[in-house]
């Protein structure tokens, strides 16, 4: 198979009227979704969950088997089940470490190829792959198939290498460039990339964070906390059908049109969540006060919406908090009132592990706790 020679974007073959009513749509429901972040006192405090919950469905969609529980359990010393399930858990955590970083990145200056070789260099640290030049667009032809299938039975071939720093820098310039709709324009950016595929790996994971980075970048989210991996996952063999078949006549228009429709779809769901998340942290604050009569009962509930599964000594442990005594007392009075969950009793020097169960299996979408 040759490499595939993708042409500039915009396609000149994207029908942009037939487009209009879901693009509509999309704009809408994201511009719900934007006017709930404004309306929430503490975002990374609330978002802290969802980032997470993307981290792992992302992954999942490149095989890892780790899921949120598992991720959580990992940060406060319970190692997983399987202990094959670690390099998982360190991947979807290098794709959380990523997405916060991103934020960063585009605060100090506008995105170029340099963030994204940034964030493909935090994606890739020690984790499968790692050693397949992490942080460098590759040099060598890659292909997508069956693993450890020869480049003849490829199902896609991306471009050259040789004409690949070309393409990225058209790429690049489309991203800052004017455009009619800016969800189409994303769907096309999201599209290009995956047909470039720059990196030997990690080239799904990191063409899904730079949806949310482009919505940042353009104002239309005044923070970078929207993703589609939910939707890409739920209708995977829709999603790599669609990519697969761009350059087609009508392809690029049929790919618009399922992008627009998962951006509304997910953008809809994204704040259903956010909102019941912060139903859950006001719910729980009233009651954690009453509960408790305590100046810590607000620093102690963001604390466990951050870290919705913790060691007892990790509350001790934080300049805010008062003797550990008195930390146990707090605790011991959420748990007997139901609040947190018992994950694994202290014994000795070994501290109990408690959750915050309701928070976990809101993000879950079912009762893991």
């Amino acid at each position: 198979m040759k490499p595939f020679e993708p042409e500039r974007l915009p396609p000149k073959e994207l029908d942009l009227l037939a487009l209009m009513p879901l693009a509509g749509k999309a704009n809408r429901a994201i511009a719900t979704l934007e006017g709930l972040f404004y309306g929430i006192p503490n975002p990374n405090v609330l978002l802290s969950p969802i980032t997470t919950q993307e981290a792992v469905l992302s992954s999942k969609i490149e095989g890892t088997q780790a899921d949120l529980e598992d991720v959580l359990k990992f940060e406060a010393g319970e190692p997983p089940s399987e202990p094959s399930r670690c390099e998982d858990i360190h991947e979807i955590m290098n794709y959380r470490k990523a997405l916060r970083l991103s934020e960063k990145l585009l605060e100090d200056r506008p995105f170029c190829l340099n963030s994204l070789l940034r964030l493909h260099e935090v994606l890739m640290d020690s984790v499968r792959g790692h050693n397949k030049g992490r942080g460098h667009f590759r040099t060598l032809q890659n292909w997508i198939g069956t693993p450890n299938s020869p480049i003849e039975e490829a199902s896609f071939v991306p471009p050259s290498p040789f004409e690949l720093q070309d393409h990225l820098n058209h790429w690049e310039a489309y991203w800052h460039s004017d455009a009619p709709d800016v969800l189409v324009q994303l769907a096309l950016v999201h599209a290009q990339f995956e047909i470039l595929h720059p990196f030997i790996d990690g080239n799904g994971r990191l063409g899904r964070m730079v949806i949310p980075l482009f919505l940042f970048e353009k104002k239309i989210l005044s923070r970078p906390c929207f993703y589609l991996s939910a939707f890409f996952d739920a209708h995977r063999d829709e999603y790599i059908a669609r990519l697969r078949a761009l350059g087609q006549p009508g392809s690029w228009t049929r790919w618009g049109a399922f992008f627009l429709e998962g951006v509304a779809i997910q953008a809809e769901a994204n704040t259903n969540k956010a909102r019941a998340i912060q139903d859950i942290y006001e719910r729980l604050k009233k009651q954690v006060l009453e509960l408790t009569h305590s100046q810590f009962a607000v620093p102690l509930l963001d604390f466990m919406f951050e870290r919705p599964i913790f060691r007892g000594s990790d509350v001790t442990h934080l300049d805010q908090m008062p003797s550990a005594p008195m930390v146990a007392t707090l605790l011991a009075k959420l748990k007997q009132n139901g609040i947190l969950h018992t994950v694994r009793e202290g014994a000795g020097r070994r501290p109990q592990v408690l959750a915050l169960a309701e928070l976990i299996n809101l993000c879950e979408g079912r009762k893991v706790l």
